[in-house]
């Protein structure tokens, strides 16, 4: 095998087919094969394989080994066309030409190498992006040309446009630079004439069914980007559709065969927005043909779902292609269509896409959805500036009362699963707890939940009528199936918020009244598990309603207490969930004095608190303990919260109390499973209570603190004295102890608001456990948990803390970088909270580095490049915001900056240059140009007093220029960009670093797609910084529609009282 690797030799292509035969044989050993994948690899990667690929292509009897000579080509193309030269590049070229000539000319060739072809096609497109048009201006011309002499080369030249064109409008953005797209664009519109004039002549001349295809799909790819003349003609005033425009409608749309890449082309067209009313008539033109047309395809829109259920895959694409087809149409033409002659034509496509929406297929689904929420937005922005008058319905909304009540019921009827429901039906119709989350059915919640939040604000009386009909329905016995009965309190659920308060109230009113009643008379815990698993989703949805309504929140938490002891899978879970969700939005109500109560009913829940949690789970009981807590800590009364506190912690303290007793007497009554595991549940739970209790947690944990720590010392001594018992049953025990300790000192810290107590009374003894038990500790016992504490103890006593920070490096920092530095996969939850505890001193404490020894500061600033080199994106990302927050802080003192700049500038600089060009880490793009630019600031500033290089050796006039021309050296090294290009781009990012941060990213952007245009990789990462301002605009825009902001995050303790 080894023998295809010496290059000196003529190419064995007999040894190279067989080798690739073991590799692509499923009967082959598994040893060989390896074998195969080795010598392949190493083959394809040798500088010299791309010499190889003509001899693979012409004497090579097996289609895989020339797709891996083609593999060769399209890596050459990528990644080192631009260091080629001039006439290999030539050479290159004439070649695939001429190869795809030869094999697409003959009609039998074509069709027997339809796959080869079509992957020497992609590699072609590749060459046409680097020489089109510096190098070749005259393609389209000789590529109209070749056409005209036989019909196969025609229909692969109409493949070859189809993915040029696809590749410079659709993908080029992440991929080459805006200047090059913008040439490429208009060089394609100018010599658009020409492929307009083929494609016509074709479609109007052409007998061969896989040309016109191979055209109308070519045709389809043009037709969002042409200039608008090709589509629309304008004579003596009036607008009229195109002759390419009219042969679509008038040839193609009609015939069977054709019908469906004809309709693609016309949905292009549909989709257009010219924002002109002249055009008007051409768009009116193009639905009244596709409508009469329809009629007599589909003269009965209600039986389009079982078309589509009996239909071959043609016909189902035809479908979908009139799904995107009316929908993209409407999305731009819908006023047009709103006039009294078009309204027919509306009514009917509307029909159509309530028909293909109750299509039981998912993506036809989504599409039909998107145009609905697309529909009910416009409308509810139309009625939100409606002006009342006589009126009692806007016009517009009239239109479509008829198709909106259609829409909700297919909503409602489709309704996805939400995240709160965990009873589930699996595929055999047994109601199970649900294991894992469907992110797409969550996903689809969300988009149906905003639609119907529209539909209910547009015609609430009509939404509440359907789904309370369709609850009567379950409720009678007929048609009751556990499908529609979830998707029906799906739908209920999900409008929270989008009606007023008194609609809202007598809607769930009896909604809640007949669930109740339908949980009392169905029999069977399947039915049982389903219908409370309904209430309790709803019920947790409507917190605005229980919170105005004390009587009917009483009951409902009464009964979430109930199911608490129903043992069907996954109904406690569900009632603990809804009750702290309730207990978040409606804690004050449970601890003030309702009115014809005897006491607050905390004091009720208190008394009963062991009976309630009885049959729970622990992992239940701790969310229940969470829920309480945030009930107690909204008491404005101190003494009266203080109380709480003490009853509410009875339980676990007992337990906790008779646990310690023992101990007091044997201190191996501790270093049992049983006890450990017992330990560790009475620690889970304080910790919840601690997260609600917040403040008022400090009432707990001051009975419990020292032994806490006493325990942690215990465990500690014990598993250092038996480091092997780490492994064991008991050692992962007493680390699961320490490890939530941990937890639930950090939880009491960051919550706590009397820092200076915190300082005074409990850091000491503290530290003393546990900084001494991480820094003698084996690795594999030091608990990363460690260094998240002490990164919260940071941040939240800030300058309190200053006097213990170096304490806590001298524990942690040496010790920790030891076990991260080996490699980038040991320790990971180490290396981020590291990374995080570093941050946090930079951030709170950066005096305390200026104490650390030279060596010792380089250290941290290795550690620190370490970091934002890693390739995980959170260790990376950690690792820049430190660098940025750590040059803020240098910044602000000439001296330390004069020291710190001498010393590291150029070195970081070059590190930030190496991620910035580093295609692993594009996800840090916006933080490594404002760590750039922050450096060339430093320089351009005068924040540097002194030289940054040596004046005996080099001879600078400045600062600036030293740094300008480190850049040039480093990014010279690229060999798709000339010394000019490089200088004139480092010029002017040294222009913008003061003016324009926006323009900076820009240039950078631009410039690393210039110097990796040979590159594939995804570039999306370098525009995240614009995405996320228009996700932060879109969510801002619908925190502004009551309901569309979700009920459990909102707010509503101002309104509590």
């Amino acid at each position: 095998m080894e023998n295809i690797l010496n290059f000196n030799e003529p190419l064995d292509i007999n040894l190279l087919d067989q080798i690739v035969s073991v590799l692509y044989n499923p009967l082959s050993n598994k040893n060989d094969i390896k074998a195969a994948q080795m010598v392949l690899g190493k083959f394809q990667e040798h500088p010299d394989a791309w010499l190889k690929v003509d001899t693979i292509l012409e004497t090579s009897k097996i289609v895989q080994t020339k797709f891996i000579a083609l593999v060769i080509m399209d890596s050459l193309i990528k990644y080192r066309w631009k260091s080629l030269p001039r006439e290999q590049c030539e050479g290159i070229k004439n070649y695939i030409v001429s190869l795809i000539i030869r094999l697409s000319s003959d009609p039998q060739t074509y069709s027997r190498e339809k796959l080869l072809i079509n992957k020497l096609n992609l590699v072609f497109v590749q060459i046409l992006k680097q020489e089109w048009t510096t190098n070749w201006s005259t393609f389209i011309p000789e590529i109209i040309s070749s056409s005209k002499t036989n019909e196969s080369l025609c229909e692969n030249n109409m493949v070859i446009l189809r993915l040029l064109s696809e590749e410079i409008f659709n993908f080029s953005e992440e991929q080459m630079t805006q200047t090059k797209i913008q040439t490429l664009k208009i060089t394609f519109e100018k010599e658009f004439s020409l492929i307009n004039d083929l494609c016509f002549y074709i479609l109007e001349n052409a007998t061969r069914a896989s040309l016109i295809k191979a055209t109308l799909e070519t045709l389809q790819r043009f037709l969002n980007w042409v200039p608008l003349h090709y589509i629309i003609e304008v004579n003596g005033g009036i607008a009229e559709p195109s002759k390419l425009v009219k042969l679509l409608l008038h040839k193609y749309f009609p015939e069977p065969l054709f019908r469906n890449s004809t309709l693609k082309c016309l949905t292009e067209i549909g989709n257009l927005n010219l924002g002109n009313q002249q055009y008007d008539a051409v768009f009116i033109a193009i639905i009244d043909k596709f409508m009469n047309q329809i009629k007599f395809i589909k003269p009965d829109p209600s039986k389009i779902p079982q078309d589509y259920e009996e239909g071959d895959q043609g016909e189902r694409s035809f479908i979908h292609t009139i799904s995107l087809f009316l929908t993209g149409f409407f999305k731009s033409h819908l006023k047009i269509m709103e006039n009294s002659l078009n309204i027919p034509y509306l009514t009917l496509a509307h029909k159509i896409l309530v028909n293909i929406s109750n299509i039981e297929e998912l993506e036809l689904f989504k599409i039909c959805l998107e145009y609905w929420n697309f529909l009910s937005s416009n409308l509810y922005s139309d009625i939100a500036t409606f002006t009342t008058t006589l009126l009692s319905t806007p016009p517009r909304l009239q239109l479509y009362k008829s198709v909106l009540s259609k829409v909700r019921v297919v909503l409602i009827d489709h309704m996805a699963k939400p995240e709160e429901v965990i009873v589930v039906e699996d595929e055999n119709g047994n109601i199970v707890r649900e294991t894992t989350k469907d992110t797409d059915s969550l996903t689809l919640y969300e988009s149906m939940r905003e639609t119907l939040i529209f539909l209910t604000h547009l015609d609430s009386e009509n939404t509440q009528h359907i789904m309370l009909e369709k609850l009567q329905t379950l409720i009678s016995g007929r048609e009751f199936t556990f499908q529609r009965l979830n998707t029906l309190c799906w739908a209920i659920g999900s409008i929270s918020g989008a009606q007023n308060k008194e609609q809202e109230k007598r809607f769930l009113v009896t909604v809640i009244k007949d669930l109740l009643e339908l949980c009392q008379n169905k029999k069977g815990k399947d039915n049982k598990a389903v219908i409370a698993s309904d209430i309790m989703y709803i019920v947790g949805q409507y917190p605005r309603f229980l919170k105005d309504h004390w009587k009917f929140l009483k009951t409902v938490v009464n009964k979430l207490f109930e199911f608490m002891h129903e043992p069907h899978p996954g109904v406690q879970d569900m009632a603990c969930d809804t009750f702290l969700k309730i207990s978040k939005q409606c804690k004050r109500k449970f601890v003030v004095l309702q009115v014809e109560e005897s006491q607050p009913f905390i004091n009720e829940l208190l008394n009963q608190l062991s009976t309630t949690i009885a049959h729970l789970e622990q992992s239940q009981i701790h969310t229940f303990y969470e829920a309480v807590g945030y009930m107690i800590a909204s008491s404005s009364d101190a003494a009266f919260r203080e109380k709480l506190v003490n009853k509410f912690m009875e339980l676990p303290n007992q337990s906790w109390l008779q646990i310690m007793g023992a101990a007091s007497v044997k201190v191996e009554s501790l270093l049992t499973v049983e006890v450990a595991r017992d330990i560790l549940n009475l620690i889970k739970t304080n910790n919840r209570a601690a997260i609600s209790l917040e403040n008022c947690y400090i009432t707990q944990i001051s009975k419990i603190y020292l032994d806490l720590l006493n325990v942690y010392r215990t465990y500690s001594d014990h598993i250092s004295r038996n480091p092997s018992i780490y492994r064991e049953t008991l050692g992962q025990a007493m680390r699961s102890v320490k490890k939530e300790t941990l937890k639930l000192l950090e939880t009491f810290i960051e919550k706590s608001s009397d820092k200076q107590v915190i300082y005074s009374n409990f850091l000491q003894p503290l530290l003393e456990a546990v900084l001494g038990d991480y820094r003698t500790n084996i690795p594999e016992t030091r608990d990363p948990e460690v260094l998240s504490l002490m990164t919260a103890i940071i941040t939240s006593l800030k300058h309190l803390v200053h006097p213990e920070v170096p304490k806590i490096l001298e524990a942690v920092f040496e010790t920790t970088l030891s076990m991260i530095t080996k490699n980038f996969e040991d320790y990971p939850y180490h290396r981020i909270n590291f990374f995080n505890l570093i941050r946090a001193i930079n951030s709170n404490a950066f005096t305390v580095f200026h104490n650390l020894h030279p060596q010792q500061f380089k250290l941290l600033i290795d550690c620190v490049v370490w970091a934002f080199k890693h390739t995980e994106r959170n260790i990376s990302e950690t690792g820049l915001h430190i660098l940025k927050e750590l040059i803020e802080n240098v910044s602000k003192n000439s001296d330390v900056a004069n020291v710190f700049f001498k010393t590291y500038l150029v070195s970081l600089l070059n590190d930030i240059l190496y991620i910035l060009t580093d295609s692993f880490h594009k996800s840090g793009f916006a933080l490594e140009c404002d760590i750039l630019r922050m450096m060339f600031q430093v320089v351009e500033n005068g924040v540097v007093k002194i030289p940054l290089f040596d004046p005996q050796q080099a001879n600078f006039p400045s600062n600036s220029e030293y740094v300008k021309e480190i850049v040039v050296t480093f990014l010279s090294a690229s060999p798709n960009v000339s010394r000019p290009q490089i200088q004139a781009f480092v010029t002017r990012l040294f222009n913008l670093a003061n003016i324009n941060n926006n323009d900076f990213k820009s240039s950078t952007r631009d410039f690393l797609i210039t110097l990796k245009e040979w590159k594939n990789h995804e570039n999306a990462e370098l525009y995240s910084d614009e995405k996320n301002i228009e996700k932060a605009l879109a969510l801002k825009k619908q925190s502004m529609i009551p309901g569309m902001v979700r009920p459990n995050d909102v707010n509503l303790e101002m309104n509590d009282l």
